[in-house]
């Protein structure tokens, strides 16, 4: 079912839908486009456009794969960072163990293109969606499923609609980050609450314990450390009362994109438990990373013989509008740049065909569909010209395109991304 889906997805025909496509490519198919290898600078493409670079996708994919391989951990990254089965797939195809995702919408997107194991780092209550999961379940043996368990009450809000089916759920048992962090159970003898409530269902089966170590409050390397092996320490106690006894392996998992230096080295302490233990790192953004929050706080700045991340978007607007030599406005705005945490990145100006760096010129703002761009003497700016930007927060970059170009470092276009949101 998978690999069909995706050859539909170069059967998608090419029209207004999708922005910043060729307008004289309407009618073609995905595939159609992606054979004539057009430029994003002289092919037709219009403005605001986003493209992804071919090269540092490719870097980045290989880099935590090969970062994963060397730390014994198995990889389930966060697709929700881009909802796009073709990067799902090449993920997977890296060795990845399967997908994260939070919502069951992604879940649903993710079994239409044929993903066989997914851990939703979430509880699911929806009675709709879990009968569908569990449709799910029962009609494919080999199709893998975890969520997450938090408390007394969604245990049994679970068990009252999954009765009947004909396998149980895997679930694990999030343990909170801490006082006022998001979900997850605040002790570990509520934690024990939680495991007790699942082991007197039919419906459930508790296969380990999970968490974010993200929202830990006033995150610093010790507190991060600290709070990993609190994860740890739980599911050796769980182990030892016989929570997993029966279980071919015991899942323990962690992992953003901001600490998972941090996993690695406290997954290497755990013990040897009943069973092998599926050490689940989850971190999601390193497909595109970004030139803003993670490119700080990124775990290879703190080890950088891991390698490096490279940011690989860039949203390219026009210049419309230059009313006074400090002031400049190009044609981008918040439904085109992620914006939630930091302002996009002037890097490079284009004109004529030339490229050079946005010397002296700073994003200062986004309205619906402008950039206010402050200039200083340096800049040698004018209306026409093509700005190039880089973007924070990548979880918010892909929710605003559904059609990415791919483009090569000459601006050659090679393939174009599809994203469900």
């Amino acid at each position: 079912m998978g690999i069909e889906a995706l050859a539909r997805l170069a059967d998608e025909r090419v029209d207004h839908r999708f922005k910043g496509l060729p307008p004289d490519a309407d009618g073609l198919t995905v595939a159609e486009l992606a054979a004539q290898r057009r430029n994003l600078f002289t092919g037709g493409f219009t403005t605001p456009v986003l493209a992804l670079s071919a090269e540092r996708l490719e870097h980045n994919l290989a880099l935590m794969e090969t970062y994963a391989t060397r730390h014994g951990l198995a990889f389930a990254p966060h697709g929700k960072t881009s909802m796009a089965p073709q990067l799902f797939h090449r993920q997977m195809e890296r060795g990845a163990w399967g997908i994260t995702l939070a919502v069951p919408h992604q879940v649903r997107v993710a079994r239409a293109f044929g993903v066989r194991r997914i851990f939703v780092a979430n509880e699911i209550l929806d009675p709709a969606a879990l009968r569908w999961i569990s449709a799910e379940l029962d009609a494919d043996p080999g199709f893998r499923f975890i969520c997450y368990v938090d408390s007394v009450r969604g245990v049994q809000q679970m068990d009252a609609t999954l009765r009947g089916a004909a396998r149980p759920l895997d679930v694990v048992v999030e343990l909170g980050a801490g006082e006022g962090a998001r979900t997850g159970v605040r002790t570990e003898a509520e934690c024990a609450e939680v495991a007790d409530a699942v082991a007197g269902t039919r419906t459930l089966r508790l296969v380990g314990v999970a968490g974010y170590e993200g929202e830990v409050p006033e995150a610093d390397p010790e507190r991060v450390h600290a709070w990993l092996r609190r994860l740890v320490a739980l599911a050796a106690d769980f182990d030892k009362a016989g929570r997993f006894r029966g279980l071919e392996e015991i899942v323990v998992s962690a992992g953003g994109s901001a600490w998972f230096d941090a996993v690695a080295d406290v997954f290497a302490e755990i013990p040897a438990l009943s069973s092998p233990v599926l050490k689940l790192l989850r971190s999601g953004a390193y497909v595109s990373h970004d030139d803003g929050h993670y490119r700080q706080v990124t775990p290879f700045n703190r080890v950088p013989e891991e390698g490096a991340l490279e940011p690989a978007f860039r949203l390219w607007a026009q210049v419309v509008s230059r009313p006074s030599a400090e002031q400049a406005f190009a044609n981008a705005g918040k439904r085109d740049a992620a914006y939630d945490l930091d302002l996009p990145f002037a890097q490079v100006v284009r004109r004529d065909g030339a490229e050079r760096p946005a010397t002296g010129v700073s994003v200062t703002g986004l309205s619906d569909q402008h950039t206010w761009l402050r200039t200083t003497d340096e800049a040698d700016l004018e209306a026409g010209d093509w700005v190039g930007m880089g973007l924070s927060h990548p979880c918010t970059s892909f929710d605003k395109w559904q059609l990415i170009p791919l483009a090569e470092a000459d601006g050659t276009v090679v393939d174009y991304i599809r994203t469900f949101f």
